[in-house]
């Protein structure tokens, strides 16, 4: 018998593909599921970066390989975003890197950073590949930090833990919807920093802020470059999930390392993808999105509210979030319990056990479904 190798027997299954497998094998009975289980936007990017990605694939200069790091014009147009969205400064050469989606580097920094045994601060409730995909596979220790309701803040006291080499933090955040402020950020630095501790920020969701206010960049705290790293991506502010294009900016040593793990295993974003999303980012005004980022989060604003409103109504009051297109929500019971239920009558939610132990009293809904599949969800709800 072949073995797979003992890092991989320590992972526990991915929790999407369950997922996709109860909602498949539901199909298979002729149920017409509603997902709202997947955060995978149902709307469409913006037309102008369609019709870049039309011409940049039609040109034979882009059609070659990448560098590791991407294209000098990709980062050139990272660092010059961040300027005008964040006020934040980078430099293009050795502050930001090119990535196949942010959970590619996500993953990556911690190769980089972790030894075996190493411990690694992860939140829970969390996206998971941070505990898995990027501590496990790196034979790291996760060490796991509660975030508790109502806020899911993580404390800073969390980064007292003996012997971290790196930790995971995610605002806007995925599962909660929670935000963060810049006091709160200076906090995890100051502690970061004083203990010699590399921060891996999330910050996919920042676009997705119902009030731009609530998505501070974790770098526009004073020295955050002297121990963090922040991950962005394409996917959720131009609905472009299936490019896989993200960037990894900040520390430029940490950047350095995670370009070396890189080099070893891909050779970059392809070029017309990274062409393109460089007009995509080129289509802010200063620090203001496009109509078109703009719409997309009043589009899930509304659809937030009505599932909000449509909760309350069946007896489930639930807190709307501040950001993001999730609703972290507390059931009666268990969380898997109550998501199986839901899909046999053909509707899919996460439940919260896939985001660590603290979420097993909970289930996250995704709103990346039209307000008249939403609605279905909640008439079958009522059930």
């Amino acid at each position: 018998m072949i073995r797979v190798a003992a890092r991989i027997r320590s992972l526990p299954a991915y929790p999407f593909a369950k997922l996709e497998g109860l909602a498949a094998a539901a199909r298979t009975r002729g149920v017409d599921v509603v997902n709202l289980g997947i955060g995978d936007p149902d709307l469409p990017p913006p037309q102008a970066v369609v019709e870049a990605v039309r011409e940049a694939v039609g040109r034979p200069d882009l059609q070659g390989y990448s560098a590791s790091t991407g294209e000098r014009s990709f980062r050139e147009a990272v660092a010059d975003w961040y300027a005008r969205r964040f006020g934040v400064d980078l430099d293009p050469e050795r502050e930001v890197c090119a990535l196949i989606g942010s959970k590619e580097g996500i993953a990556g920094l911690a190769r980089a950073f972790v030894d075996p045994g190493a411990r690694v601060l992860c939140p829970d409730p969390a996206y998971p590949v941070y505990a898995n995909g990027a501590t496990l596979l790196s034979d790291g220790t996760p060490i796991v930090a509660p975030l508790l309701p109502p806020d899911f803040l993580l404390d800073p006291d969390a980064l007292d833990a003996p012997g971290l080499r790196l930790a995971y933090l995610n605002y806007p955040n995925n599962p909660t919807g929670a935000t963060a402020s810049r006091k709160e950020f200076a906090a995890y630095v100051a502690a970061a920093r004083d203990r010699g501790i590399l921060l891996a920020h999330d910050l996919a969701y920042s676009e997705l802020a119902f009030d731009p206010a609530d998505a501070p960049s974790l770098l526009q705290v004073d020295g955050a470059k002297d121990c963090a790293v922040e991950f962005h991506s394409l996917s959720k502010t131009f609905s472009m999930t299936g490019y896989r294009l993200g960037m990894a900016v900040g520390n430029a040593d940490a950047i350095a390392a995670l370009a070396r793990v890189k080099a070893q295993l891909d050779s970059g974003p392809p070029k017309f993808l990274q062409w393109a999303g460089a007009e995509a980012l080129r289509l802010y005004e200063g620090a203001n999105p496009p109509r078109e980022v703009r719409d997309a989060a009043e589009t899930y604003r509304r659809r937030m509210d009505l599932l909000v409103r449509g909760l309350a109504e069946h007896g489930l009051p639930v807190r709307a979030p501040r950001a993001t297109f999730y609703l972290w929500h507390r059931v009666p019971g268990d969380g898997l319990a109550f998501a199986e239920q839901l899909i046999g009558k053909g509707v899919m939610v996460t439940p919260g056990d896939a985001f660590g132990r603290s979420g097993g009293a909970y289930v996250r809904w995704a709103v990346t479904q039209p307000e008249d599949r939403i609605r279905l969800a909640l008439e079958r709800l009522a059930d």
